[in-house]
């Protein structure tokens, strides 16, 4: 079977990939080779073999039983050969090859964007791919994940950045037809904006002296899954929302008529900013962005800073340094 011969890898990446996807388009994408180019490697493949190595059933590519056991030998080269390249990286006086960095949609547009392009001015022998999460990754592979909110459960290593209070907003256009609340009972009259339902999971707000008070669900709701979606959709009048702090300063630095703060003294749940990254050894460009991470850091996500600050209810509003 082997014929004692050095396969070419590029037509080994191209033969595990089509098991895997079952699918020579679903490999051209994965590969961003053409699909007559996948298919001369395979061919060229099975005849350095000596034997077919796939069929094609229905509509799905899957391997024979010499392409089974060719698949486990193949995996298993690539596997080597990749930890050979990491190996030598590591040997490397720069910081290069390829970052999968990953972060939640209400980081990514500006202040992580910010962050990457700080250091690839700094690295720029390393190859940056970034992704927008809306739920914790189970794994990560070659990068971190920066998440807002409750991690869970994880086997992935956990550092908190910091955290984000919360606050209550509306637009001056929902508030001069609706009135304004004074009182969290008031808020059980209104229309909600809620993130990602967590109003329907139930919703306590805190006060400095007064302690807690569970808000009913509000009756009439506008659900989202995204924190600038949901500052459009207060913007706009569509009813008051619970928004950190840091990113209502933020916006409002921009367009400062979008929306105030209103109940300025009553606080959502504080939502951890968390750093999510492999156990083990970590090769070198993944700690380097790391250090880099932690050096870029909000002051406003720490500590009590935060709790000290908030968006006034009219007039000059407070922006974030």
């Amino acid at each position: 079977m082997w014929n004692n011969k050095m396969y070419d890898f590029s037509e080994l990446e191209a033969f595990v990939s089509v098991v895997r996807t079952g699918s020579l388009t679903a490999s051209t994408r994965e590969l961003n080779q053409a699909k007559s180019t996948l298919s001369r490697k395979i061919r060229q493949l099975e005849a350095a073999v000596g034997q077919p190595l796939l069929l094609r059933q229905s509509r799905r590519i899957v391997p024979n039983e010499a392409g089974r056991v060719f698949y486990r030998y193949s995996s298993d080269i690539l596997e080597l050969a990749a930890r050979g390249r990491e190996a030598l990286d590591e040997l490397k006086e720069t910081v290069s090859g390829q970052l999968h960095l990953r972060c939640h949609e209400a980081f990514v547009r500006g202040w992580f964007a910010g962050v990457v392009q700080s250091f690839l001015d700094e690295f720029e022998g390393v190859r940056v791919t970034v992704s927008t999460q809306q739920a914790v990754p189970v794994e990560l592979e070659n990068g971190v994940c920066v998440w807002l909110g409750e991690v869970g459960e994880t086997l992935l290593r956990q550092e908190i950045l910091g955290a984000l209070t919360q606050g209550l907003f509306g637009s001056p256009r929902y508030f001069e037809d609706h009135g304004v609340p004074r009182s969290p009972g008031d808020l059980e009259q209104h229309r909600w904006v809620d993130m990602l339902g967590t109003a329907e999971q139930g919703l306590t707000l805190q006060h400095p002296r007064l302690g807690s008070y569970p808000v009913a669900t509000p009756v009439r709701s506008f659900t989202v899954d995204q924190f600038v979606v949901q500052g459009d959709a207060i913007a706009c009048g569509r009813g008051l929302g619970l928004m950190p702090h840091w990113l209502a300063e933020r916006r409002l630095a921009a367009h400062p008529d979008d929306f105030r703060l209103c109940l300025p003294e009553w606080r959502g749940p504080v939502l951890p900013v968390t750093l999510l990254y492999p156990h083990g050894n970590l090769p070198r460009r993944i700690r380097a962005f790391i250090d880099h991470l932690r050096t870029a850091v909000p002051l406003a996500w720490l500590g009590s800073a935060l709790v000290a600050t908030t968006v006034p209810e009219s007039g000059t509003h407070h922006t974030d340094t």
